[in-house]
């Protein structure tokens, strides 16, 4: 299992990073799953900064934010900036955005206690 989270939350975001993590996610779906499964498991932890941009990388490396913002009838600029860095989507839009994302990629996410 990849620990995704710690890793790019401590890289440099630099526009070959940012580019190396889509290529990575684009050819292999077991890091594809876990880059998005990560940034869930930030938000949800309070680290809803790296969360989105996580999520940010995820859609940028799968269906793009035209797709995705035709999906909610959104917008695409406007969708962009929900997941900026000062973005503050509306939960509905955030379970929107989840939503459409879980179900392109065909995976379920379970929620645990620990």
């Amino acid at each position: 299992m990849f620990v995704i989270k710690e890793y790019i939350a401590r890289m440099p975001l630099t526009r070959s990073f940012k580019e190396t993590v889509q290529v990575r996610a684009r050819c292999d779906v077991e890091f594809r799953v876990e880059l998005f499964r990560s940034a869930l498991e930030c938000m949800l932890e309070g680290d809803f900064e790296t969360g989105k941009r996580l999520l940010r990388d995820y859609i940028n490396a799968t269906v793009g934010f035209d797709d995705l913002a035709k999906h909610l009838a959104k917008n695409p600029k406007s969708v962009m900036r929900m997941l900026g860095p000062s973005g503050n989507p509306r939960a509905e839009n955030l379970f929107g955005i989840i939503n459409h994302l879980r179900e392109k990629e065909g995976v379920r996410f379970e929620l645990t206690a620990s």
